[in-house]
């Protein structure tokens, strides 16, 4: 290449540099797609201690259960086994059970408070209610 041509080609040369430069700070400036449903996901993280209320069936209400939430899982903070998942917005489906019991349920997480319902066989007797939890 002639000393004319480097010459020539240097302007465009800077301006890739530059170009490349700049996208590399704009890369380092905008989380990762990961990262953000990550940071949405930890915004539930921690113990929540579920009371559930039986409204139909003759179980007994006013069990209080810890779960523990961690990123987008629900497992059991001691009180049974505990299974299930919450998503972004903060719905949430878990599987509860306690020996031959055992129950499903399904609402929605918002601060540090949430609701919902379940539906189960605890004891052996068809029962169904509510469910509401506070962040500890």
């Amino acid at each position: 290449m002639s000393h004319s041509a480097m010459i020539a080609a240097s302007p465009r040369l800077n301006s890739l540099r530059w170009i490349s430069a700049a996208a590399a700070l704009a890369a380092l400036a905008v989380p990762g797609t990961a990262d953000a449903k990550m940071a949405r996901a930890a915004a539930y993280d921690g113990v929540w201690n579920v009371v559930f209320a039986t409204t139909r069936g003759t179980c007994s209400s006013g069990y209080s259960v810890p779960f523990t939430v961690t990123g987008s899982r629900v497992t059991s903070a001691g009180g049974g086994r505990v299974s299930g998942s919450i998503n972004r917005a903060g719905g949430v489906a878990v599987h509860v059970s306690v020996g031959a019991s055992h129950a499903n349920g399904g609402g929605r997480l918002a601060g540090n408070s949430g609701a919902g319902s379940w539906r189960g066989i605890i004891s052996g007797d068809n029962c169904s209610g509510t469910w509401q939890a506070t962040r500890t």
